[in-house]
Formats: C-alpha cells, sequence, structure tokens
C-alpha cells in the first residue's frame, strides 16, 4: 500500500494540528480527501492512545476545566426540527477540557454531551491523571458538583466555582453577535480550602478560545462545522497533541509538555518530555501505532466517500 514520505506526512499533520480543514490541506498539498481522511482517523487514534498513556501521574497544584460548544453536521434546533428523519450523531457537542494553570498543559477533554454523564466520565478521567492534591476551579454548571465530590470526595480536592453574572449592556443596541455583558463574578467554595487569589477559569476559557480561533471546526457562523463525529474528536486529538508537545507557548518559552512534571514509580518528579518535539516526532508516533496495527490488505475498498469538512 502507497503511503506518503514522512516529509509529506509531517507537513499535512502540522496543518491539522493547526486546525485547517480537509479540503484546505488537499488544495494546498494535493493530496485526496481520501487519502487525509484516513490520516486524519489513524493519527487522531494513535495520539488520543499516546496521551492517554503518557499524561498520567502529574504533578499539577492549579487546574482549570470548562466546556466549549460546537455541532456536528446542524446545529440542535435544525436537528429537533427534523423529528424522526434526525440523523444519527449530529446536533450540538461539547469538548470539556481541563488545563493546568501553572504548565498550561491539557491533560484530559472530553467530547460529549453538556450533562452529567459527561461530565461524569470528563472529572474521573481527569482525576486519574493526577498524582497529587489539586485546588480545581470550574464555572458554574452544576453538573460538576456530583462529578466532583463522587470522583475525589470531600477531602480529595479543593474545589471551588467562578460564577459569572450577567446583564444587559444600555450602551449596545446590537445583540445578535454580541455575547452578554459580564457585570461581575461569585466565589464559591465548595470542598477543601481554595485559595481566593487562584479561583480563577481564565487560563482554559483563554485555552478555549484558541481552539475557536485555531480550529475551523469550531468557528462560529461558518460551514466549516464537522460532519462527522468521530472525525471531529480525532481532529480535536490531533490538535492537542500539536499544542502539548509542539507547539512552543509564549510565554514558558517551552512547550506545556516540557514544563510539566510526572511522578516516576521511583517517585522522583521528571518532565513529561526532555526536548521540544517537531513533526517528525509526531509522524514517529503515528508509524510506531501503525506498526503494532494489522495489516491492511491491498485494493481494499473505503468504507465511504470522504468530503467536505469531515
Amino acid at each position: 500500500m502507497n503511503r506518503a514520505t514522512r516529509a509529506r506526512r509531517a507537513q499535512i499533520l502540522g496543518m491539522m494540528g493547526e486546525g485547517m480543514s480537509l479540503r484546505s490541506i488537499s488544495r494546498m498539498t494535493g493530496a485526496s480527501k481520501n487519502t487525509l481522511a484516513k490520516l486524519l482517523r489513524d493519527a487522531g487514534t494513535a495520539f488520543a492512545e499516546y496521551q492517554d498513556k503518557t499524561l498520567r501521574n502529574l504533578k499539577c497544584r492549579r487546574v482549570q476545566c470548562d466546556e466549549i460548544w460546537s455541532f456536528i453536521g446542524m446545529k440542535e434546533k435544525q436537528a429537533k426540527r427534523k423529528g424522526s428523519e434526525r440523523p444519527t450523531n449530529v446536533g450540538d457537542i461539547w469538548t470539556w477540557t481541563a488545563i493546568d494553570a501553572e504548565t498550561k498543559l491539557v491533560p484530559s477533554w472530553f467530547v460529549g454531551e453538556r450533562d452529567a454523564g459527561a461530565a461524569y466520565e470528563f472529572i474521573s478521567d481527569l482525576e486519574s491523571r493526577l498524582a497529587n492534591r489539586v485546588q480545581l476551579t470550574t464555572d458554574g454548571h452544576r453538573a460538576y458538583l456530583d462529578a466532583v465530590e463522587s470522583t475525589f470526595g470531600y477531602r480529595g480536592i479543593d474545589y471551588a466555582m467562578l460564577v459569572k453574572l450577567y446583564g444587559p449592556d444600555p450602551q449596545e443596541d446590537e445583540k445578535r453577535y454580541s455575547p452578554a455583558k459580564c457585570i461581575g463574578c461569585e466565589q464559591h467554595k465548595i470542598f477543601g480550602d481554595p485559595e481566593p487569589d487562584h479561583i480563577s477559569t481564565s487560563y482554559v476559557e483563554r485555552q478555549n478560545l484558541s481552539m475557536r480561533m485555531g480550529m475551523r471546526r469550531f468557528t462560529r457562523l461558518t460551514n466549516a462545522f464537522s460532519k462527522k463525529l468521530e472525525n471531529h474528536v480525532y481532529a480535536i486529538s490531533i490538535y492537542f497533541m500539536h499544542y502539548n508537545f509542539v507547539r512552543v507557548h509564549q510565554t514558558l518559552r517551552v512547550t506545556p509538555a516540557m514544563e510539566a512534571k510526572t511522578i516516576g514509580p521511583d517517585g522522583k518528579e521528571k518532565a513529561v518530555t526532555d526536548h521540544l518535539w517537531t513533526l517528525a516526532d509526531m509522524v514517529a508516533v503515528l508509524e510506531e501505532w501503525e506498526a503494532r496495527q494489522p495489516h491492511e490488505k491491498v485494493g481494499r475498498k473505503p468504507k465511504g466517500k470522504e468530503g467536505g469538512t469531515e
């Protein structure tokens, strides 16, 4: 089976990591959309597996969590209009993200609904990656309460909610595309003894803004939305692999993975990675994953036609 060179795959993965759509990459590189869709699927799976294994026993002190909205195929309002004719896996979707406020590492994310079940899956995954007690801050979404309590317990975390209060801005006439004005914030200590000066969601909200600005699938008022839930998840996996290991943070001057610390079996601290990754390193992770997979049959027909921002 023909395979692109390492340099070409690195180039394409770099474009995917920067959030470009498959059609844009196809126009710029000349690669077919079917080839790009397969690389998206394989790389997304490989990088999710690598980060799931690597981002463990993390030494974090302050973690912030938030959710960011997007949609698959069509918005929820349009999907509900179709009733019984509604396609599967379409409508509103939420990406739950966590960020270490000090190292800017994103140790955990989850794609699903904005309900109690998704909150539990997300917080449970986050808890499994931490090596010590942390201070956690979330917004006022009530689904976090039961999820944090059942996962961390009352004594295992210093947890606070930051509830933002919104109101109308009398100086603005145009409301359709303008967010409501934030008129204040309330800090609510839930468990433990969180430090008031560090009760904030600023870093995770800024990270979510980077996702929305950096991935066309998250752009508002656009037709660049994802058409398939699976490919949406794959794209997020590639984005965070690139963000955590390859892209140098402007404030840290290193990547988040170089700044973050993990606790080894011997109890000693070490960085998640000791060097600055390149796109070639991402390709090496993909090739290692591919070597463990069953060989595909030559001439195997694709399962379906790939097109659009899949």
